[in-house]
């Protein structure tokens, strides 16, 4: 099913341990990043890649409920001076930030998990004043901090306006939404030519980046996964087209968990399977990579963090920290070696944040 509606997200938050400049889509455009969405007998569990040319400097935060936020603010810049979006946020949540200052992956406290990925086709549209408008940036958590289900979400981002942002020289931030939660629903919410363009379907599992989701469903359609065997012509190339078409055969041959643990272990192979080995070419020139990969039980509330510089994997558990409001931010910064395992308990309280 797909219908077309207006929305958005965000509030201006300098996120994490740090401020610093906005730089969340660099002076080039990266076609990165897939997100994978499986419902099995144990539970929903959603794998994430994110594939970028430089290091996105990624800070795993909680944040607690009761926040106050204002989505017309970037790096203490208005960026939508009419009707910004303001918010206080009602769940609390644990999620992977870009540079500090745009939330990219993760999931709430009910279960909900949202994932902002590249698009270049992006089209947010000429501003309409007479709804609310989001910067770009904090459309992910806008969702996270507000709604319970996608159905939720998409009805009050039904109701704002995503407003897109340039940085460094002005390089947009072009994104697309990927949205699940813990009862297996999902959608995709795209801006195509100025309007919203929304898949909401938990058979839409598979997100990558260009072309347009319709697009990629079409390309999809034409290959034949119904017998699976080794001998089955597989995509094997690193374009968004390539892992896309790969992860949704992966997604349809793996078997049933047994435990939670078989869960995320599976995942994390699909996860690996469709990830950008050091040294692929990106387009005409250069190089890019996975920097990490991230795994969501939406039922235990559980995130599942690898870093591809590092040999270990780490978690942790959103249940074990203080949500109520006026309670600290908390952070961990997952590029460290010497991490590994549970690191609940070594998530630290932001000294200095502004939201």
């Amino acid at each position: 099913m797909k219908k077309t509606f207006c929305k958005v997200l965000s509030s201006s938050i300098a996120i994490a341990t740090a401020i610093v400049p906005f730089s969340l889509f660099p002076a080039f455009n990266a076609e990165a990043c897939t997100r994978l969405l499986w419902n099995n007998k144990v539970g929903v569990v959603v794998g994430r890649t994110t594939d970028w040319p430089v290091t996105t400097e990624p800070v795993i935060n909680v944040f607690p409920r009761g926040i106050s936020r204002n989505g017309g603010q970037l790096d203490h810049k208005t960026v939508v001076a009419k009707n910004p979006l303001k918010w206080t946020s009602k769940y609390g949540s644990m999620v992977t930030t870009m540079f500090g200052v745009g939330t990219v992956d993760g999931f709430n406290e009910r279960g909900l998990g949202a994932h902002l990925l590249y698009l270049t086709s992006t089209d947010f549209g000429t501003r309409d004043t007479s709804k609310p408008g989001l910067q770009a940036a904090l459309w992910a958590q806008y969702a996270l901090d507000s709604a319970a289900t996608v159905s939720e979400a998409l009805m009050l981002l039904d109701k704002i306006q995503p407003v897109m942002v340039e940085v460094n020289g002005g390089t947009k931030a072009t994104v697309h939404l990927a949205l699940e939660d813990a009862a297996g629903d999902s959608a995709i919410v795209e801006y195509i030519n100025g309007k919203a363009v929304v898949y909401h379907n938990p058979d839409y599992r598979v997100v990558t980046n260009d072309p347009s989701y319709d697009k990629q469903l079409a390309l999809l359609k034409k290959l034949d996964f119904s017998n699976a065997s080794r001998e089955t012509p597989l995509p094997g190339n690193v374009s968004p087209t390539d892992r896309f078409q790969r992860a949704s055969y992966y997604l349809r041959t793996i078997p049933e968990p047994k435990t939670d643990h078989e869960a995320v272990s599976t995942m994390l192979s699909v996860a690996r399977n469709v990830s950008v080995p050091f040294g692929a070419p990106y387009k005409d020139s250069g190089q890019y990579n996975t920097e990490y990969r991230t795994v969501s039980n939406l039922a235990k509330k559980r995130y599942y963090f690898e870093m591809t510089t590092s040999l270990n994997v780490v978690w942790a558990d959103l249940n074990k920290f203080n949500l109520a409001k006026g309670a600290p931010v908390m952070f961990l910064k997952p590029d460290n070696f010497n991490l590994t395992g549970d690191v609940t308990a070594k998530f630290q309280k932001v000294k200095q944040a502004s939201f």
